[in-house]
C-alpha cells in the first residue's frame, strides 16, 4: 500500500507535519476515490517516479492544498528540480503554484527561468476552500488567496455541513428573532444571554465566577459590540479585566513557555505546549490582522471560529486564554455588522453543554502537537520542554472541524438556548398573571414557587409545598401546576418554527434561567 502525494512527502522526507485526514494510497481501482480515511489513487494516475517535486504536483492536483506539509518540504527540494518542470510545461498551473510557494516558504528567488505564461492561477481552489481575498503575484502569475497570509494561514474546507451552515443565515435568523420579541422580552432574554453565556464560560474552565467576576465579564461581553481593533494592548487590557489576581494580569504577551496539564503526573500529564514564546508576537500580530478584518470580508461565524481557535492554539497569556477565547468568538461576530447591537448569542452556554464535542475538536490539533514536543519532567511543576517538530504547525493548521463546530454553536445558542429562555419567560408571565388574578400572593414567594414549578417539570415538590405551606393561600399550589401544564408547548410544534410567539415552540429540559 504505497503512500502518495503529500503523504509520501512526509514519509520520505522525515517530516514533522500531521498526517493528511486521507493520505493518497495506491490501490486497485479504476478511479480516483474518496473513502472517510484515505484517497484511493489508481496506478495510471499515480506518479511514475519517487521525485519528490512530482509528488509535490500530484498533491496540489489531487489532494488540495496542505500548507503545513508544503511549507516543511518545499525548503527541502532541489530548485533544479522546480527549474526543469517549469521548462518543460511554463504555463502549467501546479507548477507556478509550487515555484511561488517554494520561494515564500525559502525566502530565495529561482533563477535562470522561462517566460512565465498562462491565466493567474489561485493557491487555494474556492470550489473546495473557503477563500479570503486575492493578493497577486505577477512574478508567477499566482494569486495567494488564503485566510490569512503567507506567513499564517488555517484552512477551511468547503463541507456538506459548512456549505449547508452558511446558507442558513443563523446571524440574520439572530436579528430576526430577537428582534421580534418586543422590547421588554428582548432585555430579559438578552440579560439572560449575557449572565448566563458568562457563567458558562467560566465553568467550561471549571470555575465559578464571584460576583464581581460576573459583572466584569459582562461588561467585557458588552465591550464586544465596540469597534474597538484588536491590538496587543487591548488583548491585554482585556486579559486584565478578567483576571482579579494582580499576580495573574499580563502587562504583554508572554515571554516563556507555558502548556495545559491533564490528570497524570509528569511529563505525561502535559496535554499541549502552545508555540515557543518567540514565535508569539509575529504570530499574535498575523491573527490580530486577521481577526481585525476577516469578519467583513468572509463569512463572519468563519472568522469567528478561527479567531477563536487560533487564539487558544497560541495561548499568548499565561492565565484567561480560554476566557478570552471565548469573547473574541463574540468580537468577531460583532465587528462583521451583521449582529444588531447588543444582540449575543450565548455560544458558550451551548459550549458547555456540548464540552466533550469542545474538547474533542481541542484535541483534534492539540494531541498532535503534543506529540512534536519532548517534554521531561525536573521538578515539581518545572520541565525541560523542547520542540522537535516544524514550528510551521502553529502556522497553518486545518479549521475545518473548528469552523463546524463554531457553526454547531451558534446554531444552538440562537435555536435552543435563545429560544428556550424566552419560551421559558412567556409561560412564567402568564403564570404570574394567572396566579395574581386568582389570589392575593407575594410577589418575591409567587416568583420562587413558579420558578420552582417550570424548573421542576412542572411540578411543585413535597418540599417545596412544604416551605411555603401557611404563608400562602390554600390551593394555589395546585393551580400554579395546573397553569404550567397549561401554557406547556405543544409537542408537534418546532424549536426552528416562526419566531413569532415565544410561547408556542417545545421547550426541552433546560439549565437555569433568569432570575434563579
Amino acid at each position: 500500500m504505497a503512500a502518495l502525494g503529500y503523504e509520501f512527502l512526509r514519509q520520505s522526507l522525515a517530516l514533522s507535519a500531521f498526517i493528511p485526514d486521507r493520505p493518497a494510497l495506491l490501490k486497485p481501482v479504476t478511479r480516483i476515490e474518496q473513502t472517510d480515511t484515505f484517497l484511493a489513487i489508481p496506478k495510471h494516475v499515480a506518479p511514475a517516479t519517487d521525485d519528490p517535486i512530482v509528488h509535490v504536483l500530484f498533491a496540489l492536483k489531487h489532494e488540495g492544498t496542505n500548507l503545513q506539509i508544503l511549507a516543511e518540504a518545499l525548503p527541502k527540494i532541489n530548485p533544479a528540480s522546480l527549474i526543469a518542470e517549469l521548462r518543460r510545461a511554463p504555463t502549467g498551473n501546479y507548477t507556478r503554484t509550487a515555484c511561488y510557494l517554494w520561494e515564500q516558504f525559502t525566502g530565495k528567488q529561482l533563477t535562470d527561468l522561462p517566460e512565465i505564461a498562462g491565466p493567474t492561477v489561485e493557491v487555494f481552489d474556492s470550489a473546495r476552500y473557503i477563500t479570503g481575498a486575492a493578493r497577486r503575484n505577477m512574478r508567477w502569475r499566482v494569486a495567494f488567496n488564503g485566510l490569512g497570509s503567507i506567513h499564517y494561514c488555517p484552512t477551511v474546507k468547503r463541507t456538506p455541513v459548512l456549505q449547508g451552515a452558511i446558507k442558513s443565515d443563523v446571524l440574520g435568523r439572530a436579528n430576526a428573532f430577537i428582534g421580534g420579541l418586543g422590547k421588554g422580552m428582548m432585555d430579559r432574554a438578552l440579560a439572560w444571554a449575557y449572565l448566563h453565556e458568562t457563567e458558562s464560560s467560566f465553568a467550561i474552565e471549571h470555575e465559578t465566577p464571584s460576583e464581581n467576576k460576573s459583572r466584569m465579564f459582562v461588561t467585557l461581553l458588552h465591550q464586544a459590540h465596540h469597534h474597538r481593533l484588536l491590538s496587543e494592548d487591548y488583548l491585554v487590557e482585556l486579559q486584565n479585566s478578567i483576571l482579579t489576581n494582580p499576580y495573574d494580569r499580563a502587562t504583554g504577551f508572554r515571554t516563556q513557555q507555558n502548556w495545559l496539564s491533564g490528570s497524570m503526573r509528569g511529563a505525561a500529564g502535559v496535554t499541549y505546549l502552545p508555540p515557543p514564546p518567540e514565535m508569539v508576537p509575529d504570530l499574535m500580530q498575523e491573527l490580530i490582522d486577521f481577526a481585525n478584518h476577516a469578519p467583513r470580508h468572509i463569512d463572519p461565524v468563519v472568522a469567528a471560529s478561527i479567531t477563536s481557535f487560533g487564539f487558544v492554539f497560541i495561548h499568548p497569556f499565561m492565565d484567561g486564554n480560554g476566557r478570552l477565547s471565548r469573547f473574541l468568538f463574540h468580537h468577531a461576530l460583532c465587528q462583521s455588522g451583521q449582529l444588531e447591537k447588543g444582540i449575543l448569542l450565548p455560544v458558550s452556554v451551548a459550549m458547555k453543554r456540548n464540552e466533550e464535542d469542545y474538547l474533542s475538536v481541542l484535541q483534534q490539533y492539540s494531541q498532535q502537537a503534543r506529540d512534536r514536543w519532548t517534554v521531561r519532567w525536573i521538578d515539581g511543576d518545572q520541565y525541560d520542554t523542547r520542540l522537535t517538530g516544524d514550528p510551521g504547525m502553529y502556522c497553518y493548521w486545518d479549521a475545518t472541524r473548528c469552523v463546524e463546530f463554531g457553526y454547531r454553536m451558534a446554531e444552538q445558542a440562537l435555536e435552543v438556548e435563545l429560544r428556550d429562555e424566552t419560551i421559558f419567560l412567556a409561560r412564567y408571565d402568564k403564570i404570574v398573571k394567572a396566579v395574581e388574578e386568582r389570589f392575593d400572593v407575594r410577589g418575591s414567594d409567587l416568583a420562587t414557587l413558579v420558578l420552582c414549578c417550570l424548573d421542576n417539570n412542572d411540578t411543585l415538590s413535597i418540599r417545596r409545598r412544604e416551605q411555603f405551606d401557611g404563608r400562602t393561600p390554600e390551593g394555589i399550589f395546585n393551580f400554579i401546576e395546573q397553569c404550567a401544564r397549561e401554557t406547556r408547548p405543544q409537542q408537534e410544534n418546532t424549536v426552528a418554527g416562526s419566531v413569532g410567539d415565544p410561547s408556542e415552540p417545545p421547550v426541552p429540559d433546560r439549565g437555569p434561567s433568569l432570575g434563579r
